[in-house]
């Protein structure tokens, strides 16, 4: 189910919810004998705009958190970078990306870090 990433998701089987419980990739999950996409579509209040194609495996319904754009605000003071520069250097490493490794020991005044 989950490779298929289905837009509509109906489960039918002797313990519907605890297979709706594994499902991580759907758009919308139809739970039992008495829960019919239909009734999602017209009834039940969950969301008509669904991914379509299996994008369900990155992508959800539409709701007003697509409409929402968030920021990410990141305040470290010298001793947290201190703390963490090491990993952040070896990782920068690791990745083939030495300037950002730079960005972290020109700042704490370790050219070990």
């Amino acid at each position: 189910m989950d490779a298929y990433a289905a837009e509509h998701l109906e489960i039918m089987t002797a313990d519907a919810a605890g297979v709706a419980a594994r499902v991580r990739n759907a758009g919308a999950i139809f739970v039992g004998d008495h829960s019919p996409v239909s009734l999602g579509d017209y009834a039940a209040g969950s969301n008509h705009v669904l991914p379509t194609g299996g994008c369900a495996c990155h992508s959800g319904g539409l709701s007003v958190q697509t409409f929402l754009r968030g920021v990410h605000v990141v305040s470290y003071d010298r001793d947290a970078l201190a703390e963490v520069a090491h990993h952040v250097v070896t990782l920068a490493n690791a990745e083939d990306l030495p300037a950002h490794g730079e960005a972290i020991t020109a700042r704490t005044g370790d050219g070990t870090a």
